[in-house]
């Protein structure tokens, strides 16, 4: 179903890619073959700040440039997480309650608070001083199919560093990890029928990863260890611990923040060096470039495509009224492709440079993890094209359903294997 339809009419605008563009950007179907960049350009183009009416609710105000997403993320006090969450959808009252205790969708000063509770662990000087343990855990990575010749990138090799990572800081054993992973994909895929088939099974998965969260809270609680959930239990915010619900919501969090997105560039980083050749042959040739690629990769293919704010009075954008209660959604792709401040957006170029993209966000809500990601993204990275340099897509990708996460479920590749020699 198509929900919103542009007419631009404009005297003397016969540059516009179509005279009436149909946009559906409620729609997980639009992103099937990634984001719908034509589209954005149009928008940026034509309309920047646009009305977007859904099938099921009030409509949506659409930010397609940089600039934009850049205000609204600035400005809290007017453009709220925590007054409707941070998702497109309206959630019923319960919902929403629910859904205000993840850190995710909260506003100052109390996003401030929770977030202390952590902060600490994800530190620059705390990342760096992980350099070495990743490093190594990235090598084991790619020893586990540097010699078959083959193998499915996503499991394989783009989501084992990040869970391993994640899951050790938080203290959960080798043999839940797994499970954490699959939890995972379950509570993403909420619009993708391979990994849910009605709304109950999100429920389920998400009950299921509270009782496991209080099942490592009460191991804790008699014997705390040096972890991220240890630290949790004994945080405090406004002189209380945290509720069994916050707890739960916070090591949800984590868990899937902690992997998923890390694990969706690092997929969609290789698929654009097998796309282009040429870029991957100068990071062959200059691996002192890997973290000015590791920027363009997030830039080119972040890994969430959108978050949701709510006005919290009457503002202005562009010229256009935006009322108090009205949702304003932040796109990160088009963002990302502003013709405004990235020249020749569409290019991927490794070498790059400003490169100031949004796909950590900025503002408050700047990702918690950045720091750990790049780490992980240039370390896997490095250890892949030094170690599988001739890998070649063996199928197309499978993208996961979503016009929110800019997930990938399968990619199957091949390659030389390395000899045991080596």
């Amino acid at each position: 179903m198509s929900c919103a339809k542009y007419a631009w009419r404009e005297a003397g605008r016969e540059d516009s890619v179509q005279r009436d563009s149909e946009v559906d950007l409620t729609s997980p179907d639009a992103f099937a073959a990634g984001a719908p960049h034509a589209w954005f350009r149009q928008l940026r183009r034509e309309a920047p700040v646009s009305f977007q009416p859904e099938p099921d609710g009030p409509g949506f105000w659409c930010l397609t440039r940089y600039e934009d997403v850049r205000h609204v993320s600035r400005h809290p006090e007017l453009f709220s997480s925590w007054r409707g969450g941070t998702n497109l959808y309206d959630l019923d009252p319960d919902g929403l309650a629910k859904l205000r205790a993840i850190m995710l969708n909260m506003d100052p000063p109390q996003h401030v608070k929770f977030r202390r509770t952590v902060q600490r662990a994800f530190k620059p000087r705390a990342v760096e001083a992980m350099r070495p343990r990743v490093r190594r855990l990235a090598r084991r990575v790619v020893d586990e199919v540097a010699g078959k010749g083959e193998c499915e990138f996503v499991q394989d090799l783009a989501a084992q560093l990040p869970l391993q990572v994640i899951c050790e800081m938080m203290g959960v054993p080798q043999e839940d990890r797994f499970h954490i992973f699959e939890l995972s994909n379950r509570l993403i895929g909420f619009d993708d029928p391979d990994y849910q088939s009605s709304p109950e099974d999100g429920e389920i998965a998400a009950a299921q990863i509270f009782a496991y969260a209080m099942q490592m809270a009460q191991q804790r609680m008699k014997r705390p260890g040096d972890d991220l959930v240890s630290r949790l239990l004994t945080s405090e915010v406004d002189g209380h611990r945290l509720s069994e619900l916050e707890f739960s919501s916070f090591f949800m969090l984590l868990a899937i923040a902690g992997n998923e997105t890390t694990r969706t560039v690092t997929c969609w980083g290789m698929h654009a060096l097998m796309e282009h050749p040429e870029e991957r042959e100068r990071l062959l040739r200059r691996p002192d470039l890997i973290p000015s690629a590791v920027e363009e990769i997030l830039r080119f293919a972040p890994p969430v495509h959108y978050f949701r704010r709510t006005a919290t009075r009457d503002a202005e954008l562009r010229g256009h009224r935006i009322r108090e209660g009205d949702k304003v959604v932040m796109w990160y792709p088009s963002a990302n492709r502003d013709e405004d401040v990235f020249a020749d957006p569409d290019r991927f170029d490794v070498t790059r440079s400003p490169n100031h993209h949004l796909a950590f966000g900025i503002g408050e809500h700047f990702c918690l993890g950045a720091n750990l990601a790049r780490l992980e993204l240039r370390e896997i990275l490095r250890e892949i094209l030094a170690r599988l340099p001739d890998m070649q897509l063996a199928a197309p990708p499978k993208r996961l359903r979503s016009n929110f996460v800019n997930g990938c479920k399968e990619m199957r590749v091949r390659f030389t294997p390395e000899s045991r020699e080596a």
